[in-house]
């Protein structure tokens, strides 16, 4: 069989590139540290550009035998893209360039300040709120990197009732991920908090790029909608929408039992109940990053259940999901999608999809079309009609 000849530069780039690959997992582990260290946040309370002294001079518990190892940090994390890099004064290089260089926030590093009022992407005012930190230290959490290392072994196993489910399970004694979160605290609060974060981003999105989703409908359920983020932002936005939030009996008993819980907040209404079960009636039921958790099975049955509550009481209302359809014109945008389906892989019975899977559970649900707008990232709103 002929080859293909491959140049000595060739072959050089593509070690580089492999090593990339390789121990590109140090990329994530080294954003890790940024977040845990407050990076982001010192760098934007020094009005978004900050030197190596600056940033050293707030972190005053860092042991003076490790202050050097942080030039070596920011240049990882600046080369990656995560912060921008510039020198202040001519250097000769070395310490002296380390020294000399400002570290800037961009459209990325700011996701991750905890108190950016001028981000304009929170909330339906556009002001600020939670940043995506809590999003990349669950993603970077031993439960997560421990399950991804068995992927190998969990693709390999036997089909027996014994067999682990996922390589999650696998990794942690057959136990889901839902399930330590429910025993472990820490656990618990560290997903609501990126579950919150994300929400909270989206959700000014949302009413932001899709007022005419919401045009001529009087009522919404969120789905699986936590703690009413979205649903109190659409509320806000739409004020004609009545809006309300189904999710389990301990979800829902959790939110009115918070410290943090405004009881004189009415904008939504909390229902407790299953959605397997049934599914409050609404011209619109919103299904946010719910799907991608189950299997197509699953997925058809709660769509059924959606399209039971969109025609009843002579509605004739539309499921507004938010999640993934893989196939985005670009690059980034689509190796975010598939890394995300493996990430779904790794931890639940669910899968980023595709639009063929899109349309087979739709019309398997009973549905008869449905309308794709991919202004959302990584994510899609697609409206779908009985």
């Amino acid at each position: 069989m002929p080859t293909m000849a491959t140049s000595s530069a060739e072959i050089m780039q593509a070690e580089a590139e492999l090593c990339c690959h390789t121990i590109g997992y140090l990329k994530s582990t080294a954003l890790h540290t940024a977040v845990k260290l407050g990076i982001p946040n010192i760098i934007h309370r020094h009005g978004g550009a900050a030197s190596l002294s600056d940033l050293l001079a707030a972190l005053p518990l860092l042991p003076p035998s490790k202050r050097p190892y942080l030039s070596r940090l920011m240049k990882v994390l600046a080369v990656a893209g995560i912060f921008t890099a510039e020198e202040d004064a001519p250097a000769t290089g070395g310490e002296a360039a380390a020294a000399a260089c400002v570290y800037r926030l961009n459209p990325m590093s700011r996701l991750l300040v905890d108190d950016d009022d001028d981000i304009g992407i929170h909330g339906s005012g556009g002001g600020g709120g939670r940043s995506l930190s809590p999003c990349v230290l669950v993603s970077t959490t031993p439960l997560y990197l421990l399950a991804s290392l068995k992927f190998h072994q969990w693709l390999l196993s036997g089909e027996s009732a014994a067999a682990a489910a996922t390589p999650f399970a696998m990794a942690h004694g057959g136990d889901t991920f839902y399930g330590v979160a429910g025993r472990d605290e820490g656990v618990n609060e560290m997903f609501n908090e990126a579950m919150g974060a994300s929400s909270q981003l989206l959700s000014g999105l949302v009413v932001r790029e899709c007022g005419g989703v919401f045009a001529g409908v009087t009522s919404l359920v969120d789905v699986g909608g936590g703690d009413g983020t979205m649903a109190r932002a659409i509320a806000e936005g739409f004020p004609h929408v009545k809006c309300s939030v189904l999710d389990l009996p301990q979800v829902v008993d959790g939110i009115s039992s918070s410290p943090a819980r405004d009881d004189s907040d009415t904008t939504v209404e909390f229902v407790a109940g299953d959605m397997m079960e049934f599914i409050p009636p609404a011209d619109i039921v919103l299904l946010k990053y719910v799907l991608h958790n189950w299997s197509d099975e699953d997925c058809v049955k709660i769509l059924k259940r959606c399209r039971e509550a969109i025609t009843k009481e002579g509605r004739i209302g539309k499921v507004v999901v938010i999640d993934t359809v893989i196939g985005s014109p670009s690059q980034k945008i689509l190796e975010a999608q598939v890394l995300m389906d493996m990430c779904m892989m790794m931890l639940l019975d669910g899968k980023e999809r595709e639009e063929q899977n899109w349309h087979r559970i739709f019309m398997e649900a009973g549905f008869s079309h449905y309308k794709i707008q991919p202004i959302l990232g990584m994510r899609s709103v697609i409206e779908v009609y009985p």
